[in-house]
């Protein structure tokens, strides 16, 4: 496409971050938006997949991200009865293949463009979007643009879907508590740890590292405790040390790092929805991330779909003549990805997060033997690396460097692990 575009961009992150630094690369005149009024992560932590690490490479931050990250090579989940429920490793797949648990702050620093920044209004809640004329409506009536292009972010909650084209927005029943544990010895390193009690109980640790600058001694494991929506409110206000009590209960090995979660602050309650737009642009507007397409956090992918969305967004508008074929190709690109995604996260969720006695034990009873079957494996591997399209495709991502040399994986393997 000729000429610099002028973009305003809606939410300010992850997707609106990677967007911001491609389309800025590219030349195009941005303006960014951010209600809160000091811009920052939400959450502890994430997992990233090959796909999404290809897009950290495409931005030149993949060596910064290794150095702060830790390499996790597999998922295993089991029940605290100690049956294996899930075992799976990326090297199944791809030998060099790898997931990366690293903090969101530490993504979110990343991902910052100083250059970009000066063009972003925080504290500014964008309440309407024209997608004819290309303009945005702030919470106090303020007018901006016209724009050629408005780029629609904001995470799970936004309010700005176009309501024609929603498919389906909903709240999941189930959340989590999330927090950051210190965890300098290492003694969980290298897997994505899942235990679970029916359906209705389950936690999960991953390594996330360090963030940037940090010594490696500062490391921390993300953990999620599963909890019905309701609940979370519930749970916070009986007190960290109630909770600390609950959760070293049932998982036992977890009390050394528990110890680092002394106060309710540390606790951040998290919630889901099951959105979907039928197409993920109209006018002047396009949609990325969870604005777009949110799912429930069963298959680790939101960071990684909203990543691969920038990167779609900006290849397209640098390779077709319009601007309306650049929507197009990027509508068509990510829609043919995500579908499969949506269908399988909206299936598993009541098989981990439900009040269905009966899912849990038939999750129990299958999911490991179906692992198993070589053809079944492949597929289930594709969908853990965020690479798998459609019923039996696979998204190409470019080769990926071994995660060797970290300062992270560095410290860690002069130690024992911990993690079982």
């Amino acid at each position: 496409m000729q000429g610099r575009l002028d973009i305003a961009i809606v939410g300010y992150g992850t997707a609106g971050q990677a967007a911001a630094r491609l389309l800025a690369r590219q030349g195009h005149c941005l303006e960014l938006f951010e209600r809160a009024a000091q811009p920052r992560p939400v959450g502890a932590g994430l997992l990233l997949q090959p796909t999404g690490l290809g897009v950290l490479a495409e931005l030149g931050l993949f060596e910064q991200a290794l150095a702060c990250g830790e390499a996790i090579h597999e998922l295993r989940g089991e029940t605290t009865r100690g049956r294996r429920v899930i075992d799976m490793a990326y090297a199944g797949l791809d030998p060099h293949w790898f997931g990366l648990g690293i903090q969101r702050g530490a993504l979110f620093q990343l991902l910052r463009d100083a250059a970009v920044e000066r063009g972003l209004h925080s504290g500014c809640e964008i309440a309407a979007v024209d997608a004819d004329k290309g303009e945005l409506r702030d919470a106090a009536g303020n007018r901006y643009g016209p724009y050629d292009l408005i780029l629609v972010g904001g995470g799970a909650a936004s309010a700005l879907r176009d309501a024609a084209l929603t498919r389906r927005d909903r709240p999941y029943a189930w959340g989590a508590l999330w927090c950051l544990c210190a965890d300098p010895q290492g003694l969980f390193r290298e897997r994505l740890l899942q235990r679970y009690d029916g359906p209705r109980r389950m936690a999960g640790l991953l390594p996330v590292g360090v963030l940037p600058g940090e010594d490696v001694q500062q490391r921390k494991i993300g953990f999620f405790w599963s909890l019905p929506a309701q609940c979370l409110q519930e749970t916070v206000q009986r007190g960290v040390a109630a909770w600390r009590e609950e959760v070293g209960d049932y998982w036992p090995q977890l009390r050394p790092v528990l110890a680092s979660i002394v106060d309710v602050q540390q606790l951040a309650p998290a919630l889901y929805r099951d959105a979907i737009l039928r197409r993920f642009h109209r006018g002047r507007v396009v949609w990325l991330g969870d604005a777009a397409h949110a799912m429930s956090p069963q298959l680790g992918q939101g960071a990684n779909m909203a990543l691969l969305d920038a990167s779609a967004l900006a290849r397209a508008i640098a390779s077709e003549a319009t601007l309306g074929a650049a929507l197009a190709r990027y509508d068509r690109e990510r829609r043919s990805h995500i579908w499969i995604y949506q269908f399988v996260s909206r299936w598993l969720t009541p098989l981990f997060q439900s009040d269905i006695g009966w899912a849990g034990r038939l999750r129990d009873a299958c999911l490991g033997p179906l692992g198993q079957a070589p053809l079944l494996r492949g597929e289930m591997l594709k969908v853990l690396a965020g690479v798998k399209r459609g019923l039996f495709g696979r998204v190409a991502v470019a080769p990926l460097p071994p995660a060797r040399g970290t300062a992270v994986q560095a410290a860690a393997a002069t130690q024992p692990s911990g993690a079982t």
